[in-house]
C-alpha cells in the first residue's frame, strides 16, 4: 500500500515537473520580446550566384551568394520584411548557409545618406539549448529522484563558485590562479559530495580521498614538469594569454582531474559502505580485497573517459591543421601535447585515488550495524 502511494506521488510529481519544463521550452520558442537585439525569421532563401576567390595559398575556392527574405520578430518594426545578402564558403568556418525557418540576430547600421544596412550577427539557438536542458533535467530527476534535484542544486552552486573564483582572480592584484583554483576545488568537492551524498561517514571518506588524490596529482605533475623543464609541452595555444602559461596549465590539470577523482572516490566509498551494510561482520581484509577488485574494474574505463574527453576537444583544430597541409607529427605535437598530459595526469589521479578511497573508507565507515553512516 505504502509502495503504491509512493509510486503515485512520484508519478504526479514527474508529471507536474514535465509540464513545467514543457512551458519553459515553449516560452523559449516565443521569447523574442526579451531580447534588445533585432531578431528575424528567414522565410525565403534564394541562391543568387557563385564567385571564385583566391585563398592565402593561391588556391581557388567558391563563395556562394544568398538572398534572404526575413521577418522581424521584435522591436518597433515587428512584422516588417527585410532582405539580407549572405555569402558563405564550403568550409563554413567563418560563414553559414541559412535556410527558411532559421532565426537570426541582426545588426542594423545607417549610412550618412539614410540607407539602412542589415547584416546577420548570429543565430538564435536558445530554444535548442532549453529543449536539451529540459530533457536532461527530466531524465535526471526521473531516474535519481531527490538525489537528482540535489545534483541540480550542486551544479548551480558549482557554477556560482566558479564565477566567484574568476571574479576574485580579475579583481585581486597579483592574484595567484593556482591558489584560487585550489580553493575552488575544495569548495566544489565539499559542496557536491555533501549535497549529493549527505552528511555521513561515506561522504567524509569520499571528500578526504578526493582532496588528497587531486592535490597529489597536482604535486606529481608539477614535479615532473619542473624536472623535465617542460620539454615536449607546447604552450602555443596560450600565446595570447598575458600570464605564465605553466601556471594556467597546472590549474587546468587540477580542475580537470577533480571530476574523475571525485567519481572514483565516491564509487569506492559507496561500494565499501554497501559491503558493510550487507554484512556488518565482514573483515577489513575481505573489504580491502573486494575494494581492490572494484578498483581494477574502474581504473581503465575512467582513464579512457578522460582521454576521450580531452582529445575530442582538439578534433576541430586537428582537422583544420591537417586540411591546410600541416605535417601529421607537427600537428599532433602542437595540438595534443597538453591534452594528453592532462589525460595522463588525471589517470594518475584515478590510480592514486583507488587505494586512498579504499583505505579511507575502511577506516571511517563504522563496522557496527545501526551506526550512522
Amino acid at each position: 500500500m505504502k509502495k503504491g502511494l509512493l509510486v503515485r506521488k512520484k508519478a504526479i510529481f514527474l508529471t507536474l515537473f514535465a509540464a513545467l519544463l514543457g512551458m519553459l521550452t515553449l516560452f523559449s520558442y516565443h521569447n523574442y520580446a526579451w531580447y534588445e537585439e533585432p531578431i528575424a525569421e528567414i522565410i525565403a532563401a534564394e541562391a543568387v550566384g557563385t564567385d571564385e576567390t583566391i585563398g592565402a595559398n593561391r588556391e581557388s575556392y567558391s563563395v556562394y551568394n544568398q538572398k534572404l527574405t526575413a521577418v522581424l520578430m521584435n522591436g518597433e518594426s515587428k512584422g516588417t520584411q527585410v532582405v539580407i545578402e549572405n555569402n558563405y564558403s564550403d568550409s563554413l568556418a567563418y560563414s553559414q548557409m541559412y535556410r527558411s525557418g532559421d532565426e537570426v540576430f541582426l545588426s542594423l547600421s545607417e549610412s550618412a545618406s539614410g540607407d539602412v544596412t542589415v547584416k546577420i550577427s548570429g543565430v538564435k539557438r536558445d530554444k535548442y539549448v532549453v529543449l536539451l536542458g529540459a530533457l536532461f533535467l527530466f531524465v535526471l530527476v526521473g531516474v535519481a529522484g531527490k538525489k537528482g534535484l540535489l545534483s541540480l542544486v550542486s551544479i548551480a552552486g558549482n557554477i556560482l563558485l566558479f564565477s566567484v573564483a574568476l571574479d576574485s582572480y580579475e579583481i585581486a592584484d597579483n592574484a595567484q590562479l593556482l591558489w584560487i583554483s585550489s580553493a575552488a576545488v575544495i569548495g566544489w568537492t565539499v559542496l557536491t559530495l555533501l549535497l549529493v551524498s549527505g552528511r555521513n561517514r561515506k561522504t567524509y571518506a569520499a571528500i578526504l580521498s578526493t582532496l588528497i588524490g587531486t592535490f597529489m596529482t597536482l604535486i606529481i605533475a608539477y614535479g615532473v614538469i619542473a624536472l623535465t623543464n617542460g620539454q615536449g609541452l607546447r604552450y602555443e595555444e596560450m600565446q595570447f594569454v598575458t600570464h605564465y602559461p605553466q601556471r594556467i596549465f597546472l590549474s587546468s590539470i587540477l580542475i580537470g582531474s577533480l571530476g574523475a577523482v571525485m567519481d572514483v572516490a565516491i564509487t569506492m566509498t559507496a561500494a565499501i559502505q554497501e559491503l558493510y551494510e550487507k554484512d556488518s561482520a565482514i573483515s577489513a581484509r575481505s573489504l580491502l580485497q573486494s575494494g581492490r577488485e572494484i578498483g581494477k574494474d574502474i581504473m581503465g574505463t575512467m582513464a579512457n573517459v578522460l582521454l576521450f574527453a580531452y582529445v575530442s576537444g582538439a578534433i576541430p583544430t586537428l582537422v583544420f591543421y591537417l586540411e591546410n597541409g600541416s605535417d601529421v607529427f607537427h600537428t599532433f605535437s602542437m595540438q595534443l601535447s597538453l591534452e594528453i598530459t592532462r589525460a595522463l595526469a588525471g589517470s594518475l589521479g584515478i590510480v592514486l585515488t583507488v587505494p586512498l578511497a579504499m583505505f579511507t573508507a575502511v577506516r571511517l565507515i563504522p563496522k557496527k550495524a545501526g551506526d550512522r553512516r
